[in-house]
């Protein structure tokens, strides 16, 4: 599966945290369903830069998956065989 997102946006970017502050209290669909990819370990390529987000591979978002990713720009990688590569140092912040 591959989908491309380039939307019209402008969140506040605090670039030397690398992070997002949006004034909408609900957080981005697209960066959760990278966010499931990477966390379940599904074989993808996902870049996410402000607006524009790609994700190649990967899996659908599960309805009840509360976990996001909070950085402006990041690149992640997952092989078969549980290897993961990327740029995001954060943490995947799960709110219940």
């Amino acid at each position: 599966m591959f989908t491309t997102t380039l939307l019209s946006c402008s969140p506040a970017i605090d670039m030397k945290k690398n992070t997002i502050s949006s004034s909408s209290q609900y957080p981005d669909r697209k960066l959760q369903a990278i966010a499931y990819s990477m966390d379940t370990l599904i074989p993808g390529l996902y870049i996410w830069l402000g607006c524009l987000k790609m994700r190649l591979g990967g899996s659908l978002l599960e309805e009840n998956y509360p976990g996001t990713v909070h950085s402006f720009w990041g690149v992640g990688l997952v092989l078969p065989g549980y290897r993961i590569y990327t740029t995001y140092q954060g943490e995947v912040i799960i709110n219940y």
